[in-house]
């Protein structure tokens, strides 16, 4: 277990095409144990990109390796925002986006935010 108060995972995503935040997409968190990737959490993001409550928060924050997965191809069909190849009938270019990371002993707020456009998207550890 990671000490602390503090210990919360939270995330964000932001249609950088549209300058919006990204409502609506599904987010898997997921804790990696050598081949195993149980599933700890599913949720959507709200109006504003964010989820309604922290992925992980308290307690249930244990040190060790995560995933969270994004899925943008829904997103971006739910949204309109296809490619020009998607809207033959292809699918657009992103479709699942996994981010890996590792939560360290001492805790704290992890915060990965996920800036998305139908052709690319960035990550960090935000604040």
């Amino acid at each position: 277990m990671v000490s602390g108060h503090d210990n919360k995972l939270t995330t964000h995503v932001l249609d950088l095409a549209r300058g919006l935040p990204a409502a609506g997409v599904r987010v898997e968190l997921r804790r990696l144990e050598g081949e195993k990737r149980p599933l700890l959490r599913s949720a959507r993001t709200n109006a504003e990109g964010r989820l309604d409550v922290p992925l992980l928060e308290g307690p249930e924050m244990t040190a060790g390796e995560y995933e969270l997965l994004f899925d943008a191809g829904d997103y971006f069909r739910q949204a309109g925002q296809l490619t020009a190849a998607a809207a033959t009938g292809e699918p657009g270019f992103l479709s699942l986006i996994p981010v890996r990371f590792h939560v360290g002993a001492k805790g704290g707020h992890y915060h990965v935010p996920l800036l998305l456009s139908p052709g690319g998207y960035s990550t960090y550890r935000g604040s």
